[in-house]
């Protein structure tokens, strides 16, 4: 069981290896800091969304940035969409587990916020259309994808496409990047003295 629990390891080293040597994804994460920082300065608010362990990892770096990073700063407008289990579960219900997050879209964003969607695979329905309702309100969309990048493709200003097919090496990555844009944009927007 040993050298199986070692190919994990070596899995992910290898994954993130090819991520921190590919530019177009460093240009991306770059572009994605700039984005969510100049959000802030405009009083701006980060809207996460995900499903299943990807909607784990949105609420885990939502929290990241209304909470705090590193150390003690005041809070930023973070949220994960799906965190109102009676609202998901209404509207799954009544419309479409479809409809869950580009109804809140709706109701919560404006031109110049920025929504973060997590899909491996980047084909959920309900993020690609919170992506579209997104793009047409003129809210920046920061897409978090495996390789192909899937139908959030097309509607993502920004696009974070991590070149697996394996879900939790995917997923892995994912945080990690996510951390470390949480990291800059908390030292860009309160630099330490």
């Amino acid at each position: 069981m040993i050298p199986f629990i070692q190919s994990k390891f070596q899995a992910s080293i290898t994954l993130k290896t090819a991520v921190m040597n590919d530019m177009a994804i460093l240009k991306s994460v770059n572009e994605a800091i700039k984005k969510i920082t100049d959000t802030y300065n405009n009083k701006g608010k980060v809207l996460w969304c995900g499903n299943g362990g990807s909607a784990a990892d949105a609420q885990h770096l939502a929290a990241e940035l209304s909470g705090r990073f590193y150390y003690d700063r005041p809070p930023l407008f973070s949220e994960a969409l799906h965190v109102n289990t009676s609202y998901t579960t209404a509207v799954a219900n009544d419309y479409s587990y479809d409809v869950i997050y580009s109804r809140l879209v709706k109701a919560m964003c404006v031109k110049g916020d920025v929504l973060i969607g997590l899909s491996t695979s980047g084909n959920s329905a309900n993020v690609v259309k919170a992506f579209e309702e997104a793009r047409n309100m003129g809210v920046i969309t920061v897409g978090f994808t495996g390789e192909t990048g899937g139908k959030m493709k097309a509607f993502s200003d920004i696009l974070i496409n991590i070149p697996s097919t394996d879900t939790p090496r995917i997923q892995e990555c994912h945080m990690l990047l996510g951390h470390t844009i949480c990291e800059i944009v908390e030292m860009n927007l309160f630099p330490k003295k």
